[in-house]
């Protein structure tokens, strides 16, 4: 019967003995060494690939499409026809005009004769010079007005893309044509207005597009828009492309503006910093430390000092880790 009683009395010794060393060791901390390579500063954006030189068409009325080039590829002139719009009823305006037209011309050179008679008053020769005037200026507008029905190229270059087809309705707005030159091209993106004072014309930037997923793609900041979106909060850049970029119009592409470059800095993870601070583990102890930090980036991060490059860095920040206490160390 004592053993009975003691076998169990050694279990829960046994389990206390356990529960104590598994909960009395320090706690694990996974940690780094500080590398040497390039820090990077960059501005990220997302922009598209567009001509430098083009312009859209479209039209001013809501009208039926009667006529369309089929030219797209091809190099047109500026003002060459690209479509045109039902404009019957327009001309049948104009031509009542016309009819209008000849008969207060008439009606003018009839007072005028009566004038020169001495039958007729100046007052009547006023009002129908008045009339044939008011006439008059309604061809000239109505003919303005015609020149609406036709769509025209606005600068010369290729029909990049055409839109629409013979038979619908055109809505005014509506872009049917766009026209430019192929080369050279450019990217336009929108960058945050917090980050927009960090970036200049003449920087380098760097692209990657969907449709060239192992290329990084050249480009430089060309300008920057004086004024941004107040309600977008971004500023308009534009970026120039090489010759050579195998973007095509139209294409998306992520931006990476290069502000500033540092060569063989002293890096450690992002992930290890909280503000200006990091933990480093010496003698199996944590001990916070407060750096000064230069270029961060979206993996790695500069210190430019208060760090010893030989030192062993937790990553990722400890938040519940004190200053002072026991760990044991995992390095990776």
């Amino acid at each position: 019967m004592k053993i009975t009683r003691v076998i169990p009395v050694l279990v829960l010794l046994l389990a206390a003995a356990a529960a104590y060393w598994r909960f009395s060791r320090p706690p694990e901390a996974a940690t780094v060494a500080p590398t040497r390579g390039d820090a990077a500063e960059v501005v990220y954006a997302t922009g598209v690939v567009e001509p430098r030189i083009w312009a859209k068409v479209t039209p001013l009325l809501r009208e039926r499409i009667v006529e369309l080039c089929n030219c797209e590829g091809e190099a047109v002139e500026k003002g060459a026809v690209l479509a045109r719009l039902d404009d019957r009823q327009a001309q049948a305006i104009l031509s009542e005009l016309r009819a209008r037209q000849r008969f207060a011309r008439a009606d003018y050179d009839r007072v005028s004769a009566l004038v020169e008679r001495r039958v007729a008053s100046e007052q009547a020769l006023d009002r129908a010079r008045s009339e044939l005037s008011q006439v008059e200026a309604l061809i000239a507008g109505q003919e303005t007005r015609l020149e609406t029905y036709i769509l025209r190229a606005p600068v010369s270059g290729v029909v990049l893309r055409q839109d629409g087809e013979v038979g619908e309705v055109a809505e005014p707005g509506t872009v049917l044509f766009w026209v430019g030159e192929p080369k050279p091209l450019q990217v336009e993106a929108d960058v945050n207005e917090e980050d927009i004072p960090r970036v200049a014309a003449g920087l380098r930037a760097v692209l990657k597009a969907d449709a060239f997923p192992d290329r990084i793609l050249e480009a430089s900041v060309d300008s920057i828009t004086p004024k941004g979106d107040p309600v977008a909060k971004t500023y308009r850049v534009r970026l120039a492309l090489p010759e050579e970029t195998p973007l095509l119009i139209g294409m998306t592409v992520e931006v990476n503006v290069i502000v500033q470059v540092a060569a063989q800095a002293l890096l450690v993870p992002t992930n290890a910093l909280r503000g200006a601070s990091l933990f480093v583990v010496e003698n199996g102890v944590a001990r916070r430390r407060d750096v000064t930090v230069g270029i961060r980036g979206a993996s790695h991060t500069q210190v430019l000092s208060g760090l010893d490059e030989a030192g062993r860095v937790i990553a990722p920040f400890p938040e519940d880790l004190a200053d002072g206490a026991k760990v044991r160390e995992r390095r990776g």
